[in-house]
């Protein structure tokens, strides 16, 4: 595994080219994970797996040979330590558990956009890099390394550059708006810019406190719209 601080090296594994050429095009926009190789079989990414040595794999489930599941198992045999990220349509409860039980480090539905990857990346590459670094004295330790394992940041703990005043008037407009809200609406009703409304709906999306759907129009890009769960 490389030192905290460098380059998190990534394996893109999916059945279709086009679409691994467009995980590996977001992968790669996320600093400081860059892409290493791209596999299309399960046998491709078992090889590219001893080849390569990727710290991190994005696995696509349905592969034409092997199941994605599977071949989890045939690379820790292999002596293997890389961590999986599922990447799949597959929604069934069943497969999601399987996954748990392999320990993946997050499962992410298709389809999705680079907005939905980022944030999962970026609170990987953190607890990553706090593993690496941890030095265990006690069992104070270990429980505060599990806590975070994977994990969304707790209630409170707002990523760098949010504030708490502006995530509360965010959360309000999403809990007063009679349905779906976009940036740009709440944008309007909290009087701060697109960009940074933005941010504070994915914030709460990573968390699972907001659902994102996507509503298409006529052309260009889907819009993004949101709604709070919790």
């Amino acid at each position: 595994m490389t030192e905290p601080h460098d380059t998190i090296d990534v394996l893109v594994v999916d059945d279709d080219f086009m679409v691994a050429r467009v995980h590996r095009t977001f992968v790669e926009r996320v600093p400081p994970f860059h892409v290493v190789g791209t596999a299309h079989t399960g046998q491709q990414a078992i090889e590219a797996v001893d080849t390569l040595r990727p710290d991190l794999v994005l696995l696509d489930l349905y592969l034409p040979d092997i199941f994605g599941l599977d071949v989890i198992p045939r690379l820790r045999t292999a002596g293997h330590d890389c961590d999986v990220m599922v990447i799949s349509a597959a929604r069934e409860a069943d497969t999601v558990r399987g996954a748990v039980r392999h320990g993946v480090v997050d499962y992410l539905l298709k389809p999705f956009d680079h907005e939905d990857l980022q944030p999962r990346l970026e609170r990987y590459a953190t607890q990553r890099g706090r593993l690496l670094t941890t030095v265990v004295r006690g069992q104070a330790d270990v429980d505060r390394v599990l806590a975070g394992a994977f994990a969304p940041a707790a209630g409170g703990t707002l990523p760098k550059g949010l504030s708490v005043e502006t995530a509360a008037l965010v959360e309000r407009a999403l809990r007063e708006a009679n349905g779906t809200v976009s940036a740009a609406e709440a944008a309007a009703a909290t009087g701060i810019s697109r960009v940074s409304a933005r941010r504070y709906l994915e914030y709460f999306h990573t968390t699972g406190n907001a659902a994102v759907s996507l509503r298409y129009g006529t052309a260009g890009r889907p819009e993004r719209r949101y709604i709070w769960l919790a």
